[in-house]
């Protein structure tokens, strides 16, 4: 009996909205996210991270400018270096301390190891909240790759997916 009544008083704190963290029209926020890897003797290294800072016009919709930057060490071969940068506008939903979002970005991708083009394309995710400014994230984008905007029907099914999975501040 006492098991569920801890596991009652836990959910419905799940369900308390503390008022100072729903956003509101003016607020920002910053988001980070990376990862890396290397073989054993630390050669071959990739790494990627990914800053994102969003403005709230209302206290759902954010304008958002991200930039991601992946760096390549090569084994036997030169570096190399890849990155995007994005603009967003996405609709946060207000559940408590989840707030999923859905919205659509645009942007551009450019690198030593890709073709530099235009990517366009819808995405989705969700923030999670462990106090009233600080949240962690996972966020998925499909990114249509076009050099141009009239193909950009044309590539839709040969776009790309990028995760994202980090942290974020609220200011």
């Amino acid at each position: 009996m006492k098991k569920q009544i801890v596991m009652m008083i836990a959910l419905s704190m799940l369900l308390f909205v503390p008022s100072a963290m729903a956003y509101e029209a003016g607020d920002m926020e910053l988001t980070l996210g990376g990862s890396g890897s290397s073989d054993e003797s630390l050669d071959g290294t990739v790494f990627n991270i990914e800053a994102g800072l969003g403005y709230f016009l209302t206290p759902g919709i954010e304008a958002i400018v991200r930039q991601g930057i992946s760096y390549a060490d090569v084994s036997g071969g030169s570096d190399a270096w890849n990155g995007s940068t994005r603009g967003a506008l996405v609709y946060n939903f207000d559940m408590g301390w989840w707030y999923p979002y859905l919205g659509a970005n645009i942007g551009y991708l450019y690198g030593d190891t890709v073709r530099e083009q235009f990517i366009a394309g819808p995405e989705g995710g969700v923030k999670f909240f462990v106090n009233d400014t600080t949240f962690v994230l996972a966020g998925l984008e499909y990114q249509v790759l076009s050099k141009s905007a009239k193909d950009i029907d044309d590539n839709f099914d040969d776009g790309r997916f990028v995760y994202t999975v980090g942290i974020g501040f609220k200011f």
